[in-house]
């Protein structure tokens, strides 16, 4: 009996190990199929093999779309004055719905990929002083005079298992810098705090 038992411990080990390692690695492949899919849906090429025949290559209009991308942001850098991007940019804003739009998608970019990164300061937020909850977030903006509110800072507070979440508005006395890195704290809040960095000590025992 203990045999049998020892066994069937063995096989379980080892479907939790398989599946450890293949349902992270399919998800991921899984989403960027489906990215790259959607995308080469929005222009779509297919080489004709034959008269009747025609071969889809995927990943194609992905790298057109992205080369398309690179090519725009090289012209209007280089070619078109900035003067240009300002007229434009003052008639979006008297566009009351198309305003809100693209200035809100707008933001949203450049919180991650441009020069003022927005997400690149994790905190620790003291919610409650009576029990001494306390949240992690990232400060979005530390000015808010423009709405009248002094000592207060904006913290955006991200979702666990999503890709949403809720802005709160905090004293400054309740805000931690956090040690970390943006990335590790994201993933962290992301995963649920299942997602830690791992230290080199601990990988070299695992070694």
């Amino acid at each position: 009996m203990e045999i049998k038992n020892s066994f069937l411990k063995r096989i379980i080990s080892y479907f939790i190990r398989g599946l450890v390692l293949v349902a992270p690695l399919y998800a991921t492949l899984l989403i960027i199929w489906t990215g790259v899919e959607y995308l080469d849906n929005i222009l779509p090429i297919e080489v004709n093999i034959s008269n009747q025949q025609t071969l889809y290559l995927p990943g194609l209009g992905v790298l057109i779309i992205i080369f398309g991308i690179i090519l725009l942001g090289f012209f209007f850098s280089t070619i078109v004055p900035q003067s240009f991007f300002k007229f434009t940019e003052s008639i979006m804003r008297r566009l009351p719905l198309v305003s809100l739009i693209y200035y809100s998608i707008k933001d949203l970019i450049l919180a991650f990929v441009g020069d003022k990164k927005k997400f690149n300061q994790p905190v620790l937020v003291t919610m409650y002083k009576d029990t001494d909850i306390k949240k992690i977030g990232f400060i979005t903006q530390t000015d808010l005079s423009h709405l009248k509110i002094a000592d207060h800072v904006a913290v955006y507070m991200p979702l666990s298992y999503s890709l949403s979440g809720e802005l709160f508005i905090v004293p400054a006395e309740h805000v931690t810098p956090v040690d970390a890195k943006a990335t590790d704290v994201m993933k962290m809040l992301v995963s649920g705090g299942v997602s830690v960095k791992v230290s080199k000590e601990e990988t070299a025992e695992d070694d």
